[in-house]
């Protein structure tokens, strides 16, 4: 490969990289309000008493809300049934979901 070549690769990857560093901030103001809309809709849910959120019992990546510091709400869970990530269940049946790691709770699990 030219030096000539490989000069213009390595500038389009800089350009691209900087690029998209110039466009995070607007991205996660957006993520931003996304998350607090999923918040909203998710509270409006649990009082209509139709559903409860349960604890532990969400695959890594499909929580719906709260997976504790470091993350943000929907989708945001690290691991398969965190316990500190929630889906939400039918009311009533959140104790009798059953995982590897136990069944699922109506408080996060340290």
């Amino acid at each position: 490969m030219s030096d000539r070549l490989m000069s213009k690769l390595v500038a389009g990857s800089f350009a691209a990289a900087f690029g998209t560093l110039a466009v995070a901030p607007a991205n996660a103001q957006e993520f931003t309000a996304q998350q607090k809309k999923i918040q909203a809709e998710n509270t409006v849910k649990v009082k209509s008493g139709k559903v409860e959120p349960c604890f532990g019992v969400a695959l890594k990546g499909q929580n719906d809300c709260y997976a504790g510091a470091g993350t943000t709400c929907a989708g945001t869970s690290t691991a398969d049934y965190q316990g500190n990530a929630f889906k939400l269940v039918p009311t009533g049946t959140c104790t009798t979901i059953s995982t590897p790691n136990g069944t699922g709770s109506l408080k996060p699990k340290a």
